[in-house]
């Protein structure tokens, strides 16, 4: 799962080796204006601060290689939506919060790694109580015995996606390979991640994406 480079001998020459570069497969995603993949399609191969640009709305989404993750307003704020590849025909397939209906902004995730490790810590700053997860999704943390406080965490490996509230719902925020010292680092405004899990790339991972949970009722702030 990590970066490499081929290495292949070049016919007719003895002794003599080409550096092939790694198939690094192309990233698109194709928004359309209203549900179920009708009116205008905008198609995305890079990040973009500003979808409404390009069209009035985003009413279905579909990720034809990513993994990528869809922000509530532009310029990459508000609200996260991870976005793995798969149809999402409607608001509800990408998120439960009812409140949220708006996707402006995208950006395709990183992700360098099959592997997957990510350590949460109770308080800010690396400190206090620690919970390390390797290769495994959690529906809930209390099950673990931490508590929903997550104040910091490192993602040593991997991509992964915490959410407020157990069983995958609530807020999502988006942990790519890094340190985050402080709540605020992820996009949060409060210390709370109650379940998290893999994001996948299909590079490595052939399984499809995970489906959402039940739309539910969420408190939400609008930008």
């Amino acid at each position: 799962g990590q970066s490499w480079a081929q290495v292949a001998s070049v016919p007719g020459t003895e002794g003599e080796t080409l550096l092939v570069k790694p198939v690094v497969p192309v990233l698109q995603l194709s928004v359309f204006e209203f549900e179920n993949f009708r009116g205008k399609k905008v198609e995305l191969s890079g990040e973009c601060k500003d979808v409404l640009e390009k069209t009035q709305r985003v009413g279905s989404v579909i990720v034809e290689s990513g993994p990528w993750v869809g922000f509530e307003c532009r310029g990459f704020a508000g609200e996260q939506f991870v976005l793995e590849k798969g149809e999402y025909p409607r608001w509800s397939t990408w998120t439960n919060c009812q409140s949220s209906y708006s996707l402006s902004s995208f950006r395709p995730l990183k992700v360098d790694s099959a592997e997957h490790k990510l350590y949460l810590f109770e308080n800010a700053g690396f400190d206090g109580r620690k919970m390390e997860i390797v290769g495994d999704d959690i529906p809930s943390v209390w099950a673990h015995g931490f508590q929903g406080r997550v104040a910091s965490a490192k993602a040593i490996n991997g991509t992964w996606v915490g959410y407020m509230y157990p069983g995958y719902r609530g807020s999502q925020y988006v942990f790519e390979h890094g340190d985050y010292k402080h709540w605020n680092d992820w996009g949060a405004t409060a210390p709370q991640i109650q379940s998290v899990r893999r994001v996948r790339d299909m590079q490595w991972h052939k399984k499809g994406r995970r489906q959402p949970a039940s739309p539910k009722s969420l408190h939400h702030t609008p930008c």
